[in-house]
């Protein structure tokens, strides 16, 4: 009895990775995002966030308590969603809206299919987009940055995406925005959503998870680079007409989506090979929406596609099995 033999199941050895330290570490990966969103837009920037990050864990528990579950609070993920969801709105959303987003994106996008782990779709885009369809004015009214201490008051603005796709529709040709001086798009000097303020604290946040081993760099690198092939052939062809591709990588929700939410590990693929597919998919959506699409930003609706496609894309790239081929053969 001395030497006692135990057996279990797979796996046999623990990365010491927990849901809640993943969970933490995105939260200090969207930081220095949320903090910009803060100072560039200020007081209403902060409310969107509070109402999304405390109106998330509530409808969370609401949940846990009607499904008489335990309550799953700790984990992080409901605070988690309620940021990505703020990062998803503009600065001027009203409060109600915010809080039926926070109540969709738990209830419709992840305790409807069980919690945490089970939803095929991404919560925080889910109620992205019913918001959008729900309430397009709302989720389309925009406010150029206004910095805290600068005493401007909010002043109404179109997004460069939405400026381009205007005058594309209305001219045929683009915008002098669109053709120099990205500078200030890089730093974060325009109107968007609160996760499209500064592309330098989005990159500086998906470097930071890369570091941390939190993602790894198959989905992000084949998403960006897909949109920044595409658009480029597009650009080449038509440069009066079609945006270069530095203008797609640093507007919009390209790089919030790239990092934060295509690498959703429940609603991502698996394998290598799937992530790359999955990234691919997501760009050459992304830039058929941008340019063909009634929206000016298509990020939202091509990682909700590419969602769906999950499971299909993991059925098939998934792994032979350890001695399949061998006895494939031997049967032969």
């Amino acid at each position: 009895m001395e030497n006692q033999l135990y057996l279990s199941s797979s796996p046999h050895i623990h990365s010491g990775e927990t849901t809640d330290k993943v969970m933490r570490l995105v939260i200090y990966a969207l930081l220095p995002a949320t903090l910009l969103s803060i100072y560039f837009f200020g007081l209403p920037a902060l409310s969107v966030l509070l109402i999304c990050t405390l109106g998330c864990p509530v409808f969370e528990a609401l949940a846990c308590k009607l499904r008489k579950q335990p309550l799953t609070l700790v984990d992080g993920s409901a605070a988690l969603t309620g940021i990505l969801l703020a990062m998803n709105l503009p600065p001027s959303c009203p409060w109600w809206i915010a809080l039926f987003g926070a109540a969709v994106a738990i209830l419709v996008g992840k305790q409807v299919y069980g919690g945490l782990g089970y939803n095929p779709f991404n919560p925080a885009l889910v109620a992205r987009v019913v918001l959008l369809i729900s309430f397009p004015v709302q989720m389309t009214s925009w406010t150029a940055p206004a910095p805290l201490g600068s005493g401007i008051d909010a002043v109404t603005s179109a997004t460069p995406l939405g400026e381009v796709k205007t005058a594309v529709m209305l001219t045929g040709k683009l915008p002098e925005l669109a053709t120099s001086g990205f500078g200030h798009y890089f730093t974060g000097d325009m109107a968007g959503c609160l996760g499209e303020v500064s592309a330098i604290a989005l990159l500086l946040g998906g470097l930071f998870l890369l570091y941390k081993k939190v993602i790894t760099w198959h989905i992000p690198v084949s998403f960006i680079g897909t949109v920044l092939a595409i658009g480029g052939i597009f650009w080449l062809v038509d440069p009066g007409r079609y945006p270069s591709p530095l203008f797609h990588l640093l507007t919009g929700g390209l790089l919030l989506g790239a990092f934060f939410m295509a690498t959703d590990m429940v609603t991502s693929p698996v394998t290598y090979r799937g992530m790359l597919i999955f990234g691919c998919g997501c760009g050459l959506l992304t830039v058929l929406i941008r340019l063909f699409g009634g929206y000016p930003e298509g990020v939202s609706f091509a990682i909700l596609l590419m969602n769906a496609c999950t499971p299909l894309i993991d059925r098939y790239t998934r792994p032979k099995l350890y001695g399949q081929v061998e006895s494939l053969k031997a049967e032969g």
